[in-house]
Parts: structure tokens; sequence; C-alpha cells
């Protein structure tokens, strides 16, 4: 795993007005749950430093080493908030982590292969699940899982309980839950939205013959008026 290390320092800018001038200097604000300590300390961090550590990176889940004055703090990003307009981070939550002990993570599915239901039968391939919740070990987290849905049949569905990981990797996530389906093209095409429509058109013919069955009952109500 590649290890990413990111200059940081402690932070003294509190509020929205201090933390607004500080990352106009290039900064940002961010904070780090302690472990032994307790509690949460306020730090800063020089922007371009973290987005060039961060490019290319699927996951924000990531294990990084703060270099604090010289003081290497492991530490699992959290969460990352980003400037709605500009896409830029605006403030970092890291948790720090015991290389020793296991933490919860979760991690984004990505699906590869061409499913021979898809190939051969002509179904769609459908995913259900995108992430899945794993146990293990800060130097074994995963930025994402390749999951091989080759051998996927018509009709057929992956499941949690099928995934593959290895034994770095313990799944939280429900077993049963389904990750990629193939749907046969007679399915697909059965949707809520098509049977709908197909009601929809069935129902016009009906509509139109009754409308003309009126028109019929009124110009003969009106010729018997006429004879009156």
């Amino acid at each position: 795993m590649e290890k990413i290390k990111i200059k940081a320092e402690a932070r003294t800018e509190k509020g929205t007005g201090a933390v607004r001038r500080l990352r106009r200097t290039g900064m940002i604000p961010g904070s780090v749950m302690k472990m032994k300590k307790g509690g949460t300390e306020l730090i800063k961090l020089p922007a371009h430093d973290f987005m060039m550590a961060m490019r290319g990176h699927a996951s924000k889940q990531l294990l990084v080493t703060l270099d604090m004055n010289g003081t290497e703090v492991p530490a699992l990003m959290r969460e990352m908030q980003n400037d709605v307009l500009a896409g830029t981070p605006i403030h970092v939550d890291f948790s720090e982590v015991s290389l020793a002990e296991k933490v919860r993570v979760t991690v984004p599915l990505y699906l590869v292969g061409e499913a021979v239901g898809v190939k051969l039968g002509g179904g769609v391939l459908e995913q259900v699940l995108r992430t899945i919740e794993v146990d293990c070990l800060p130097t074994d987290i995963a930025e994402k899982f390749e999951v091989d849905v080759s051998k996927l049949g018509l009709d057929q569905t992956l499941f949690v309980r099928d995934l593959q990981l290895g034994d770095k990797q313990t799944i939280v996530t429900r077993g049963e839950l389904a990750v990629a389906v193939v749907k046969a093209p007679d399915d697909v095409a059965a949707t809520p939205g098509a049977a709908g429509a197909t009601e929809a058109a069935a129902a016009t013919p009906e509509v139109i013959k009754k409308g003309k069955e009126d028109e019929a009952k009124a110009a003969d109500a009106a010729k018997k008026e006429e004879k009156k």
C-alpha cells in the first residue's frame, strides 16, 4: 500500500471569520480525533500539498501519515468537505489509529468483466450494491474492490457472501445482500414504467370507442328531438 504523507500543524484559528482568512492563505482547516488523550486536536494543512497527495485516489477513507512538526501520526481520513462551486477541499477530519488494531471502513465496489448472461444471453447487468463494510488493519485498507462478474449467467445474482476478498479483510456487510444481478430482457421490459405505458396504450382504444359511442347516442337523440 502506498504511503501517503501530509504535512500538518496545530491550528489556533477558530470561528467562521478566522477560518475563512486561513483558507485565503492557502491552508485547509482540519481536525484529528486523538486515541490516547481523547478529544480532538485542531490542525491545518497546506492546500496544494494535500490535493497533490490525494490525486489519483478513488477512496476518501485512506490511511495517511500526518507529519506534525517531525512527529509522524498515523491517521484515517474520515471526512472531507468540498466547496460546492469550486470542488476544492475546505475541511478535512482525521482519526488517529494504531497500526496494530483493526478499523472498520467502507470500500467502493467496481464490477469488472463481461457477464456471460449479457454476452450470450442478451441480459442486462445491474449493480445493486456499490460499497461494502470491512474490518482490517489500517495498512490493509483497500481503496476499492474489483468484483469479477464474467461468470454471472442469465437470471443469476452475486451476493455479498460470494465475494472473495482475502484473509486480510473481514466482511461486515450482511451476506444475503445482492451485489449484482443479470436480468433477462423480458424482466427489464416488464418494469413498472413499461407496464404503465402498456396499460395506457391498451386503454386508449377503449376511450376512443366509448367516445364514438357517446357521439352516436347524442346524434340519435338530436334526430328524435327534430322529429317531435
